[in-house]
């Protein structure tokens, strides 16, 4: 719905220097993977390694006919040029999870009832910033049930006005639905984050859920521990309690199920979302560069094939590039984070961005760690990383980066967590307490899932060895 309100001047509509939006709001959903993270890193790290045995125009040839134009508007220049991995700048783009039913693969992951066939939802929206130096990655999710003021957009077909107090995710329908095309949903989209945010994004990523089933199938399956019996009526979907080898459809049904799970809210389906993101790559990095080499190559090619890339990153050379300069990667230094979220005051289904999420664009306008604190260096952010014993890689999402009065306990070797006199569970990166029984863990103030302690998850509930 497009309102006019009188004497005051639209929020963020002619870029981040005009005023707040009343009503940026977030909602607490956390990496809601489907796809994302898992496909994109995935795929760059990968192709690295098996471009010896790839030929150079099949994976041409994939990346060319997954191209999607940009759509020039407001902050979008429709003429961007390909990226260059070796610039020594900053790599952004959104990356964006849509939850489409069309054809028989997603239909067999999201259902196929009448009211969702056809249509087109963001249903995961992240920023991804890759540091000069590429020994960092920035991941922040906007929620897909975010209420936000938008700019006009341009379509395909059409122009779509300015907008007050929508849902994130109704950008990408509403721009799918205008133009008939990707191009228009992604690049709406994607002006929209620049506008809320103050950042000169130009490129996006676009996904859905068939990627990765197909991402996970083609590393032959991923270890859920599951901390509940499952018995969801909707997708069929039957687990018992235990450590589980899924495959791609079974995986993907679990993290995105909802019903008898924790209590039954988005927010607590991310976590599951965030532990499945990070089992995937454990194993895509675990496989041997020299043994596994067919089917990296497979793995390469199932993330390349799932993934629709904006003309500013379809550039065979351009991504492997950035793949070979990010080959040493750690996936300590990947900082996760939601928008900072309180509930809203005018629908307690939807949540209004704090405070803190002024600090957090001003971090990534600057190119920082989103867990650097001011006066801190990259490199003294990344010592605090590796300090926390892979925290960041354990618990997934991360919240405003309060803390409580643990800082002097250290944390178990083995679960990455510190133990407090009363027993209570504490994630150091978060400050959030952790459920004992199912490893979600929780702001301290608000109660709000924020994430998954994984190595906690997997050492107790279903007690097996990390992998080396």
């Amino acid at each position: 719905m497009t309102t006019s309100t009188a004497g005051n001047k639209l929020p963020n509509i002619n870029g981040f220097q005009d005023m707040k939006p009343r009503h940026s709001l977030g909602y607490t959903v956390r990496h809601r993977v489907r796809t994302a993270i898992a496909l994109t890193l995935a795929a760059m790290l990968m192709f690295a390694g098996t471009a010896a045995v790839a030929t150079w125009l099949d994976v041409d040839g994939i990346i060319r006919n997954n191209s999607v134009n940009v759509i020039g508007q407001g902050s979008l220049d429709a003429d961007t040029s390909i990226i260059d991995p070796n610039s020594g700048q900053p790599i952004e783009f959104v990356l964006i999870g849509q939850d489409s039913r069309d054809g028989a693969e997603n239909q067999a992951i999201g259902g196929s009832f009448d009211d969702v066939v056809g249509n087109h939802q963001a249903d995961t929206t992240m920023i991804a910033q890759i540091s000069s130096d590429r020994k960092e990655i920035n991941l922040v999710s906007i929620p897909r049930d975010s209420l936000v003021d938008v700019p006009q957009c341009e379509t395909s077909k059409g122009k779509i006005p300015a907008q007050y107090n929508v849902m994130f995710n109704s950008i990408f329908a509403d721009a799918y639905q205008t133009g008939g095309d990707l191009a228009s949903a992604a690049s709406c989209t994607l002006n929209a984050v620049n506008s809320l945010t103050g950042l000169n994004i130009q490129n996006f990523i676009v996904v859905d859920f068939a990627g990765l089933v197909k991402m996970i199938d083609a590393v032959g399956g991923v270890d859920l521990c599951i901390p509940q019996n499952v018995d969801d009526p909707y997708t069929g979907l039957k687990l018992d309690k235990g450590m589980h080898h899924l495959d791609g459809v079974a995986a993907t049904q679990y993290a995105r199920t909802r019903h008898g799970l924790g209590d039954g809210s988005d927010t607590s389906r991310t976590t599951r979302q965030q532990y499945l993101i990070k089992q995937l790559l454990s194993e895509a990095l675990s496989k041997n560069l020299f043994t596994d080499t067919a089917q990296l190559y497979q793995l390469a090619k199932s993330a390349l094939k799932s993934l629709n890339i904006s003309q500013g990153m379809a550039d065979t050379a351009a991504l492997a590039g950035l793949a070979m300069s990010l080959k040493d990667f750690s996936m300590t230094n990947l900082q996760t984070q939601t928008v900072p979220v309180v509930q809203a005051p005018s629908d307690p289904n939807r949540s209004v961005w704090t405070d803190e999420a002024d600090t957090l664009w001003e971090k990534m306008r600057d190119g920082k760690p989103i867990f650097a604190s001011d006066d801190s260096s990259s490199d003294a952010a990344t010592d605090s990383t590796d300090s926390n014993d892979d925290s960041n890689d354990a618990n997934g999402d991360q919240s405003d980066g309060t803390t409580d009065d643990s800082s002097n306990e250290a944390p178990d070797p083995t679960t990455g967590l510190i133990t407090k006199a009363d027993g209570t569970l504490v994630d150091p990166s978060t400050g959030g307490t952790v459920d004992p029984e199912d490893g979600s863990i929780h702001d301290a103030v608000t109660g709000q899932y924020i994430g998954l302690a994984d190595r906690y998850l997997n050492a107790t509930v279903c007690a097996v060895p990390a992998k080396n």
